[in-house]
């Protein structure tokens, strides 16, 4: 059972499975520090405060500690009924970016895929027809006169 875990470990879609989720998750990251510390700010700003994802409404009985606090996470760490609007506009924003930007990999990869795919086609394309080469020369000569 060991040298089949081994094999089936060793293939190569799985390995190229792992390097795709740990550049997925280092890919991750930097979105995320892209929308929280630069993109929200700028959308907190436009709407009125600095820290969007701090926006919320509370739904339930906040504890006397808690009275009047507007500390999101410290909230909802007490257990305080939120909904937490402000944070979820933030990772729909999170998820945007990284759709978008997926998109564009795939986009490209597309583009080259199909320029290898027409750069190859000449090259192993079956010769033309007789009849064809003989339709060819007949419609330049004519576009000749």
């Amino acid at each position: 059972m060991l040298k089949e875990f081994r094999a089936f470990v060793m293939r190569g879609n799985v390995l190229d499975l792992a390097v795709a989720v740990i550049i997925g998750a280092a890919f991750g990251r930097i979105v995320t520090s892209l929308t929280d510390d630069i993109l929200m700010p700028v959308i907190g700003k436009i709407f009125g405060g600095l820290d969007f994802s701090s926006y919320f409404l509370v739904m339930g009985p906040v504890p006397a500690a808690l009275q009047g606090s507007s500390d999101y996470a410290a909230l909802k760490k007490a257990g305080v009924p939120l909904l937490g609007y402000g944070e979820f506009v933030t990772v729909l924003v999170n998820f945007l970016i990284v759709a978008f930007i997926i998109f564009l990999v795939v986009r490209a990869a597309n583009r080259a895929m199909s320029a290898f795919e027409r750069g190859k086609a000449p090259a192993e394309s079956a010769p033309e027809p007789a009849d064809v080469a003989l339709l060819r020369e007949i419609r330049d000569e004519l576009r000749r006169r």
